[in-house]
């Protein structure tokens, strides 16, 4: 008897696991992956052809670095229009739209013939970014069953990840072969085998009724779960570029590292993020909210080591590697989190994308300002108290009780 109800358990957790998997489009998550890895390598390709670029344009290379922040801009108002503008379409021909607007983008970068131009075809770099991950959340949750949602972000984030370890190094090389008109002109055919690939995988999503009834991000921040939530992952954010952006002269200045052990200490640091993305999800088994008070309570702690230690060569590099493991992951978490919120996936997406983006950019103005002012270790320290406070924003947005639940 013993054996046959063990023999009819089994059964059940097979055909349980077999509906599990056939209902699951993990065609349409890596097709929207490897979307994000372009749109991602797509922002921040700039960043490594600087020099040959502002040459070619006869402008500065801060003028070309200003197409960064315009691509940012225009993430930022197209994360909160995207619900408005998505209405009643089906998410499937949006996300097309966005995926052939990024092969745009990069034909248009690629010929550009003036900065003017230049800058047009980074404004549809933004666009791209803003809407796509605007849309990730809500595009998870109907390619996967509920439970599933966290790895979908998981492998959602690796092609972000991916992207931000290589764009930079690959841009260089490539810059280097065959110029910076052609490593832009590299980012098309990727681009086209995304749309390629989203079309033949993902399936007709039609606007859902809540999608058409709450459209407006902005009624989204009413919920004060959310409110807290979203403050708890600005202030993330914030902290963790206040910091971050300001690692290459603190390497140079403080700890002395050459530029060849610098690129492997920036490689160090992305390759820990992808592990980090590949282990996030056990830990949000555990708890969502844990995971998302302890991240920034862990790098407000390595920020402080940092600012105590930064002439210690291998202590250095060893909390850097920790700071890649976790701070590349929490993106993951968040996602994760506003999944298992009640509300409008998109218009809370287009919010949380809004947010980031806004947080990154007060974050590495605040920290330039007190980088130039006062050094080093109070920007550290500043970035330290702003990470703390996302941790108990966190806690906070934990004990709040959603009106929806």
């Amino acid at each position: 008897m013993t054996n046959d109800k063990s023999i009819e358990a089994n059964a059940e957790a097979s055909v349980q696991a077999q509906t599990e998997h056939e209902s699951a489009n993990w065609g349409g998550v890596f097709a929207i992956t490897l979307c994000a890895f372009v749109l991602v390598a797509s922002e921040f390709m700039p960043v490594s052809l600087l020099t040959p670029m502002s040459s070619d344009m006869s402008v500065s290379e801060g003028l070309i670095g200003q197409g960064i922040a315009i691509s940012g801009a225009l993430a930022v108002l197209t994360s909160l229009c995207i619900p408005t503008f998505a209405g009643r379409r089906d998410r499937k021909l949006v996300l097309l739209a966005l995926t052939a607007l990024m092969g745009i983008s990069g034909i248009v970068i690629a010929t550009a013939p003036n900065y003017a131009v230049y800058m047009l075809g980074r404004a549809c770099v933004g666009v791209a970014v803003g809407g796509f991950w605007s849309l990730s959340v809500a595009t998870a949750m109907r390619l996967v069953q509920k439970h599933q949602v966290p790895k979908a972000m998981a492998i959602f984030n690796s092609g972000s990840a991916l992207a931000t370890v290589v764009a930079a190094p690959l841009g260089a090389w490539l810059g280097s072969t065959i110029g910076w008109r052609g490593a832009f002109f590299c980012l098309v055919p990727i681009s086209v085998g995304a749309f390629i690939w989203q079309w033949l995988a993902l399936p007709a999503m039609k606007s859902q009724k809540e999608n058409r009834q709450s459209g407006n991000v902005i009624a989204v921040l009413k919920n004060k779960k959310i409110a807290v939530g979203v403050a708890g992952c600005g202030a993330f954010f914030m902290g963790q570029f206040t910091l971050f952006t300001y690692v290459r002269p603190f390497l140079e200045t403080v700890t002395h590292i050459n530029v060849a052990s610098l690129s492997l200490i920036l490689l160090l640091m992305g390759v820990a993020g992808l592990l980090g993305t590949a282990l996030i999800g056990k830990f949000l088994k555990y708890g969502v909210y844990k995971t998302l008070i302890a991240i920034p309570l862990l790098m407000a702690a390595i920020a402080v080591l940092l600012a105590l230690s930064g002439d210690k060569v291998a202590v250095v590099v060893l909390l850097l590697g920790f700071w890649g493991l976790v701070a590349t992951a929490a993106p993951v978490g968040w996602w994760t989190w506003l999944a298992e919120i009640p509300h409008n996936a998109e218009a809370g997406g287009g919010l949380m994308v809004a947010v980031i983006q806004l947080s990154i950019g007060l974050g590495s103005t605040l920290g330039g300002v007190i980088f130039d002012l006062d050094g080093y270790q109070s920007t550290f320290f500043a970035s330290a108290i702003i990470l703390i406070a996302g941790g108990i924003l966190a806690l906070t947005a934990s004990r709040v009780t959603c009106p929806q639940e």
